[in-house]
């Protein structure tokens, strides 16, 4: 008979946004009158940009004539995209990549998940806490995360990111393989400064660790000091993965778009000592278990790299963070202590009174109609947190912030 990866039996029921989703499924049809408000999971609302809108017609005229028709595409990505990322989200950075260190994919969730293929079961893990479901979801199914109790997994490093230490996270007292960095934070909103992130450049090379670093929403930041790139510290082309969406950047939730950079620089020792690439492994991985994103979304995510497509994604992410803004500046009213939303579209703020995440999303949900997503489900450390998102449509933001501030007054 056959069996199954054991491993799959030690995730959790649901997934996160699964469970809030028959949550909140259930409460519409005990209560189909009540106008629900999604501030819960971070889908994105705006239109896609006109520049995208044009570039999808045009391929999609291309595909209609034979002489333009594209097949099959190369695994890691057309060469005006991968050249296209290159000169415009590192060169004006003073990073110097080669376009064979892009690899296209279908959304950056996708790769944090599979990363672990080319990654021996052996490795341990670091994460910060709160963090996104996916990073230790993926370890549990590939073996490294140990057995669940009291809450977290016991071959897991978990470093708090709270109120109390400014949701900078200590470094590990011990050495850790496997490290899971987000910046800007999903849940938290918060960031790292170049001099914190060099902290864990600094603790990464001197282990012969790997920090795999999910620069999702880098495009949201708007302090100078902050980094938008781990590639910004010295010797992190030695020791990490860095992985881009454009999902909520240019609104391609739909469209199902991101990228990851595997340095040649970044080796892995093998069994017999030998330094081993990890961008030829990377490569091997996706010629074999992936088959390319759409030629016609790859020629859409270049789009957003024209003059025309610069202004319309960054009009769309002034949408998003004025949402973000009403939204903190709300929670502060009504006295409740909230982070984020300056740097990133998320809103973290503590429950009022000790009351669990579990429960108040209960109450926002019940009381005020309004959908959030529980900190604990980010991790232990979220125990007592609410996440809010700014993607949200204005109005919906705004009745939201009205509601909670008559609820909560």
């Amino acid at each position: 008979m056959a069996s199954i990866n054991e491993n799959f039996l030690k995730l959790q029921r649901n997934y996160l946004f699964s469970d809030i989703a028959q949550r909140v499924d259930d409460f519409r049809k005990a209560h189909p009158q009540a106008s629900l408000i999604r501030l819960g999971i971070g889908d994105v609302t705006r239109p896609l940009p006109a520049a995208v809108i044009e570039a999808l017609h045009r391929a999609t005229d291309e595909m209609g004539r034979a002489e333009t028709f594209k097949g099959y595409g190369p695994e890691h990505g057309y060469e005006f995209l991968r050249q296209a990322i290159v000169e415009n989200d590192f060169a004006p950075r003073g990073i110097h990549l080669e376009t064979d260190e892009i690899f296209i994919n279908d959304g950056a969730k996708s790769d944090t998940g599979n990363f672990g293929d080319i990654l021996g079961p052996d490795n341990t893990i670091c994460v910060t806490d709160p963090i996104y479901p996916v990073y230790v979801d993926s370890n549990v199914m590939g073996g490294r995360a140990g057995n669940f109790a009291g809450g977290a997994w016991d071959r897991v490093t978990y470093c708090p990111c709270t109120a109390e230490n400014n949701f900078v996270p200590a470094l590990p007292d011990h050495k850790t393989d496997l490290i899971y960095l987000c910046y800007p934070n999903n849940p938290t909103g918060t960031t790292l400064t170049r001099a914190e992130l060099k902290k864990w450049v600094d603790y990464a090379l001197a282990n012969g660790s790997i920090i795999l670093y999910d620069a999702a929403y880098e495009a949201y930041i708007t302090r100078p000091e902050i980094p938008h790139s781990i590639y910004e510290i010295p010797g992190a082309e030695r020791c990490a993965v860095e992985f881009h969406s454009y999902s909520k950047t240019a609104g391609f939730t739909g469209l199902r778009c991101g990228f990851t950079v595997v340095p040649h620089a970044l080796t892995v020792l093998s069994a017999q000592g030998e330094p081993v690439e990890l961008n030829t492994l990377w490569n091997r991985r996706q010629c074999t278990k992936f088959n390319g994103t759409a030629y016609i979304v790859q020629r859409a995510a270049e789009a957003t790299y024209t003059p025309e497509g610069k202004e319309q994604v960054r009009a769309t992410i002034q949408y998003y963070m004025e949402n973000a803004r009403i939204m903190r500046e709300t929670l502060a009213e009504v006295g409740l202590q909230a982070y984020g939303g300056v740097d990133a579209p998320y809103i973290w703020f503590r429950t009022p009174e000790g009351t669990d995440s579990w429960t108040f999303f209960g109450q926002l949900l019940s009381q005020v109609n309004i959908v959030s997503t529980p900190g604990v489900g980010f991790g232990p450390a979220g125990e007592g947190y609410i996440r809010l998102t700014a993607f949200g449509s204005r109005g919906d933001c705004e009745t939201a912030m009205e509601r909670l501030r008559a609820w909560l007054k």
